[in-house]
């Protein structure tokens, strides 16, 4: 839990003020464990709080801003939209050259429909994969997270993996078939068993919500293949991986091809945005009525503004390869110090985002990350905020376009700084 003796004076009110109307004093209970600085404003790579510290950013509020805090360029694109109207409860010009910079970006996708959040796309795909196949049950892995609702919100516990949280219905859950990931033979398997049956098998490609792990030589392709042996409707989750791994996202990167895929976060810039995207006779069935798609705010003029120009932005100026240079020298850079200051430290994952705890072994699923001492980073990662350096306790870190050479010397001295106080 949050020390709220420890906070600066200014946030610590915030807090208390926040707590008597908020529950928890937060609108989202990730944020509960979260660092409980109020930030005043942000630019770029770094947040600036109401006490007057300033942080370099990795966490970039969960991996939205992967352009950074508040890009003029886009900021003034979609305030400049918002002026002619915000929703119109009908069509407008952009909702269509946001689809179609998606579509071209993706190179894989015929279609795209617009959301709000992640998890809403995420129950879109399971619907429609559900409506063309005739079939109810969904394959799953452990560890991946595609959302808050009862029928795919999951905790390991006591007892093994249920619900994860208290008024969920347990009911809910019983058309998963929960597997380990990056286990083949585990697949082959259920599918054997259960084929036809199956309507879907979803996963996040690269299992960056837990540990930041990619999948295994020629996983990706025996899963392809398998789904497409049974009839099954492959459901890559990419919020997270989507436009942060390279314009097409994980499956261009591991050149996989999923019959729909989710995206959100580093999409829109920052704006809360998501969009569910397929092939062409999956997706009409939404366009036909069959299948109910439906939201008030879904392709807005500020959600597809942001869209169209974020999109727009990384296709002209593809800053792919900074992004991974920078990445490539700050997990370099901590893994030094962790080594001169004789601590067990392990950092692991891709350049754009990289996941750090304590421990060894070889981690390839959420099984084997449990073996590493993720408490003790959870520790460290409250003394980082301290030191200036934001990021999550459960050690996943987000490098965006904004991060340069300043912010690459500020925060492996403030990794050292904090290394030294906190050893």
């Amino acid at each position: 839990m949050v020390d709220a003796a420890r906070l600066p004076v200014k946030s610590r009110s915030l807090r208390q003020r926040g707590r008597l109307r908020t529950p928890g004093g937060v609108h989202s209970n990730v944020r509960l464990a979260g660092p409980q600085r109020f930030i005043e404003y942000a630019q770029g790579p770094w947040l600036f709080d109401v006490d007057g510290q300033n942080y370099v950013d990795y966490l970039l509020g969960q991996g939205p801003n992967f352009l950074g805090h508040a890009p003029p360029a886009l900021v003034d694109t979609v305030n400049e939209a918002c002026k002619r109207g915000l929703i119109y409860g009908g069509q407008h010009k952009l909702e269509v050259e946001a689809a179609e910079v998606v579509c071209e970006a993706l190179g894989w996708a015929d279609m795209v429909r617009f959301g709000v959040s992640g998890t809403e796309s995420v129950q879109a795909a399971l619907r429609l994969a559900r409506a063309a196949t005739g079939r109810t049950k969904v394959v799953r892995f452990e560890g991946h997270y595609h959302g808050w609702l009862d029928n795919v919100l999951m905790a390991d516990g006591a007892t093994g993996w249920g619900v994860a949280s208290a008024g969920q219905v347990a009911g809910h859950l019983d058309d998963f078939f929960l597997l380990p990931w990056n286990d083949i033979d585990r697949l082959a398997d259920t599918l054997a068993w259960q084929g036809d049956k199956i309507a879907a098998v979803i996963m996040e490609p690269i299992m960056i919500n837990a540990g930041v792990i990619e999948p295994k030589p020629g996983y990706l392709e025996t899963v392809r293949s398998l789904c497409d042996e049974y009839g099954v409707v492959l459901i890559f989750d990419e919020v997270i991986s989507g436009f942060r791994l390279g314009l097409s996202g994980a499956a261009g990167r591991y050149g996989v091809i999923p019959d729909l895929a989710t995206y959100g976060k580093a999409m829109a810039g920052g704006w809360p945005v998501s969009a569910l995207a397929g092939r062409a006779e999956l997706m009409a069935l939404f366009g036909t009525g069959k299948v109910n798609h439906s939201g008030t705010f879904n392709g807005s003029v500020m959600a597809t503004a942001a869209t169209h120009a974020t999109v727009s932005f990384l296709r002209d100026h593809q800053p792919y390869d900074s992004i991974a240079e920078h990445g490539r020298a700050l997990m370099d850079g901590l893994r030094e110090i962790g080594t001169r200051h004789g601590l067990p430290l392990r950092v692991q994952g891709l350049p754009m985002a990289f996941h750090v705890s304590f421990g060894d072994g070889d981690v390839t699923d959420y099984r084997s990350l449990q073996q590493l001492n993720l408490a003790r980073y959870t520790s460290l990662a409250a003394s980082l905020v301290e030191h200036g350096l934001w990021v999550a306790g459960r050690g996943v870190w987000y490098v965006s376009a904004a991060h340069g050479a300043d912010e690459l010397e500020a925060a492996l001295t403030r990794f050292d700084k904090t290394l030294t106080d906190w050893a």
